[in-house]
């Protein structure tokens, strides 16, 4: 070409959760049954959507309004509805203006980060969710800023590190927080994210909050919204419908912009973003118009009460297989639908293996584990795809220099999950080398 046509960031894009499915899908094609524990997709784990949660979206298809545009930041109705539950958290106040719809979360996520100055820098957590790392990494043209989630300590992010890094970086212009945590199901307490808000203030930062799973929470987790702890400080956070009602094939996400006319700098970001949505015209209506209907469906409430109870009691059964295992660290999940668990330092190398009695299958492992610069969580999930089928996400892919591995808590299935938790238990003892436990 006459010019180069690839900018440097792209090298920086990359999302392991949906990249492993190639690999799976090889397998498979070999006669290996997969279990798909690699994303957090409910529909594709077995679960139901409730005939009521159907009639609304079947209701709405009846109307001739459905079918057209809608305005470019999206259906004013549903604005409004969204800024009067966002006000309900004697917060921050916002009105229909400050909220922006997206194609999914996932375009939301691409877009804020292309708008930011390539110079500046949002320091985010690690591990880190694909989208937001690869994302500011690109923006930058360099490897992503990030603080550290403690796994030894409930995975809550280290305050001092978090601070020295802002500190000693005076290119980080905002803070990134993920609540509750994906990957590793942490959720934030009220002190730690009123902690992080004071160093937001502090330097001031621009805070991101990603609280697409603010809606799922167990096991008596207690949190708070950013709306709720932000102030009069510039604030943005991000929100679907992907996960909570689940419907993630409506890719339907927005953002909320806290105190926008309170800072000209973060004011004219926001317009930024407000343009770049009509120049595509609109985000997709359809999921738009049923926000209203069912949040405020009597049967909502209730049926979101029982899904995260379900959930709960599945991170309640992942660690009664797993959590006694030595050589891992285990923290019991209580937010999202993930479960992260790390391997000690020095437990796992390129000797460690599982024994794959299906010849072809065994090859085709092999052939992926013997290349250059693997990493050792990505060896254990190529033993563990090709030994049982567990299709998981190795946590080095997630901004991390931690050796680990993601599952979800979402197979609806008790057989099925039953079989996962306990082979997964096996493949572990294997690899780690342990022959039992008393």
């Amino acid at each position: 070409m006459r010019q180069k046509l690839l900018s440097d960031g792209s090298k920086e894009l990359n999302y392991e959760i949906r990249a492993i499915v190639s690999k799976a899908e090889k397998l498979e094609a070999l006669g290996k049954k997969i279990y798909w524990e690699n994303i957090g997709d409910p529909i594709q784990k077995h679960h139901k959507i409730p005939q009521w949660m159907k009639n609304e979206i079947a209701n709405l298809l009846k109307e001739d309004n459905t079918y057209g545009y809608c305005h470019s930041m999206g259906v004013l109705s549903t604005r409004k509805y969204l800024a009067q539950k966002t006000n309900c958290y004697n917060g921050c106040q916002i009105t229909e203006d400050d909220i922006l719809f997206f194609n999914g979360l996932g375009d939301a996520i691409s877009t804020v980060y292309q708008f930011i100055e390539p110079a500046s820098r949002i320091i985010g957590p690690s591990p880190s969710y694909s989208t937001h790392s690869s994302a500011e990494a690109a923006h930058a043209n360099q490897s992503p800023v990030t603080y550290l989630l403690d796994p030894d300590n409930n995975w809550f992010p280290d305050l001092d590190d978090l601070y020295n890094k802002i500190k000693y970086n005076p290119s980080i212009t905002g803070i990134l927080i993920i609540n509750p945590d994906n990957p590793t199901g942490m959720v934030y307490p009220r002190e730690i994210l009123e902690k992080m808000v004071a160093i937001a203030k502090e330097f001031d930062l621009l805070v991101i909050a990603d609280e697409i799973y603010e809606n799922i929470t167990y096991n008596n987790a207690q949190t708070a919204s950013l709306a709720e702890l932000i102030g009069d400080h510039p604030g943005i956070s991000m929100k679907g419908i992907s996960k909570e009602m689940p419907w993630p094939g409506s890719r339907c996400g927005w953002i909320e912009f806290y105190n926008r006319k309170k800072n000209d700098e973060f004011d004219k970001f926001a317009r930024a973003l407000i343009n770049a949505k009509m120049i595509e015209v609109c985000a997709t209506k359809l999921p738009q118009l049923a926000i209203p209907r069912i949040y405020e469906n009597s049967n909502f409430k209730e049926y979101r009460k029982d899904e995260n109870d379900k959930i709960g009691k599945k991170s309640r059964l992942l660690e009664s297989y797993i959590a006694d295992i030595p050589g891992i660290k285990f923290n019991r999940t209580n937010g999202a639908f993930y479960n992260s668990i790390i391997f000690e330092d020095g437990v796992i190398d390129s000797k460690n293996k599982l024994r794959i009695e299906n010849t072809k299958v065994r090859k085709l492992i092999e052939e992926w584990v013997d290349k250059p610069n693997i990493n050792n969580d990505q060896r254990f999930v190529y033993y563990l795809l090709g030994a049982y089928g567990i299709c998981v996400v190795p946590v080095s892919s997630f901004c991390s220099q931690l050796d680990g591995f993601r599952i979800t808590l979402l197979e609806d299935d008790e057989d099925t999950c039953d079989y996962i938790y306990s082979n997964l238990r096996k493949a572990l003892l294997e690899y780690l080398q342990i022959r039992q436990i008393a």
